[in-house]
């Protein structure tokens, strides 16, 4: 399965200088948040595949204008194509948001989906907004990771963890693609491409 994971900023080459063809080749689209509603729903129009996406921290517009053709996968697992994606976005809170969360809110939002993990017998990706803490995180409030984000790798141990927020701009020492035991962990920042295999 080839994926497409956009996030924070929209990529010039599948936008402004998009040439009809340029979305064949993915077989899914997940968006990890704070990109405009008309970039995803281009992609959406574009591609021949589902645009999956969760929140980001700039995102409350989207509780009254969501992305058409596009869905949301807040607080759910998503199967697709036997592929179970897990959904919660937004970032720890610095301010009022409705996307910004305490890691006590952050807790309790993976506890509710509690019943569902235990229903699909876990997740194969995870798709966020945030970081994981320690894990291409910032000290700055405002960039900092959730640790129960860790917690949720280290029990049901995903092939994929999917996050945004942390631009590859802010230091150029930030991986795109590192791991965290036996989970690789993508910073979607603007685009990735990634190739996931079904059947392993």
């Amino acid at each position: 399965m080839r994926i497409l994971a956009v996030a924070d900023e929209e990529a010039k080459y599948f936008y402004d200088f998009y040439m009809p063809g340029r979305l064949d080749e993915f077989d899914l689209i997940l968006a990890c948040g704070d990109l405009k509603a008309r970039y995803l729903e281009f992609l959406a129009t574009m591609a021949h595949c589902p645009v999956l996406y969760v929140r980001g921290n700039h995102d409350d517009r989207f509780s009254v204008t969501p992305p058409e053709g596009c869905i949301c996968i807040e607080n759910q697992i998503y199967e697709y194509k036997g592929v179970r994606i897990l959904g919660l976005g937004g970032s720890y809170r610095y301010r009022d948001g409705e996307n910004m969360y305490t890691e006590k809110q952050m807790k309790n939002r993976i506890h509710r989906v509690s019943f569902q993990l235990w229903k699909k017998k876990g997740f194969d990706i995870l798709l966020t907004h945030a970081p994981a803490f320690g894990v291409n995180d910032m000290e700055s409030i405002s960039h900092r990771g959730f640790e129960c984000f860790l917690d949720l790798l280290e029990k049901y141990k995903p092939k994929l963890f999917i996050h945004g927020h942390v631009h590859m701009s802010y230091d150029h020492k930030i991986p795109k693609i590192s791991s965290y035991g036996e989970t690789t962990v993508v910073n979607a920042y603007e685009y990735c491409k990634l190739d996931y295999n079904v059947n392993d």
